[in-house]
Order: C-alpha cells, then structure tokens, then sequence
C-alpha cells in the first residue's frame, strides 16, 4: 500500500506559466523525494502600468509518496 501527500506551493516567473511551474517543482525537489505530480491551483500574473505581463505567478498543489 502506498501514501501520499500534498502540499501548497506558490512560484512565480518573469518568463511563462511554465517556467514558473518547472521553478516550483525543481525547488520542492530540492527537499521533497518521489514526486508523482502536480496540479496548478491558481495562475495569476502581475502587470505594469500598461497592462504588460512582467510575472506570472501559480499556486501548486505537489503530490508525493511518503516513504
């Protein structure tokens, strides 16, 4: 039988909605073994003045087996 866990993760980038997903999981990676996945809770951008996206933002929820 198999557990697993899931955490909340926020990251953001300056680059995509994609680049901000693979920063996230590469830093709870860092901690975090047997990663099975991820889902993508909320994605939010920042903008300038001009309505210009200078960062996207995205809350992830993790799932990992507990060892």
């Amino acid at each position: 039988m198999a557990v697993a866990k899931i955490i909340e993760v926020s990251a953001s980038s300056s680059a995509s909605v994609e680049d901000a997903v693979r920063s996230g999981l590469k830093k709870v990676a860092e901690t975090v073994k047997g990663i099975q996945g991820a889902w993508i809770n909320e994605t939010k951008v920042v903008t300038d003045g001009d309505g210009n996206i200078t960062e996207w933002r995205v809350n992830l929820r993790v799932t990992f087996l507990v060892q």
